[in-house]
């Protein structure tokens, strides 16, 4: 599951973006991939979480969506998910 996310094109203002993820990993568990920066830039920040279970990184993920949502940040791109979650 993948959600990608932008802020609005302002005049004079550089995007900024939000990407994040869940995978299931090697150890029985799952990752929650947490990446933001400005767009084009050469450096981005970077976080990783594990939760046991799937549930937990989604609910997290569904969570971190929706406050960018409310800092201004419009989904311009998401995977994996089912039509009742976007």
């Amino acid at each position: 599951m993948r959600i990608y996310m932008q802020t609005p094109p302002l005049s004079g203002v550089p995007l900024r973006f939000f990407q994040i993820q869940i995978q299931e990993d090697m150890i029985d568990g799952w990752t929650l991939i947490r990446e933001s920066g400005t767009q084009g830039a050469r450096s981005s920040t970077l976080k990783k979480v594990h939760y046991e279970c799937r549930e937990d990184a989604e609910e997290a993920l569904f969570a971190l969506r929706d406050r960018q949502i409310h800092k201004g940040f419009k989904t311009t791109f998401a995977t994996g998910m089912s039509p009742t979650d976007s």
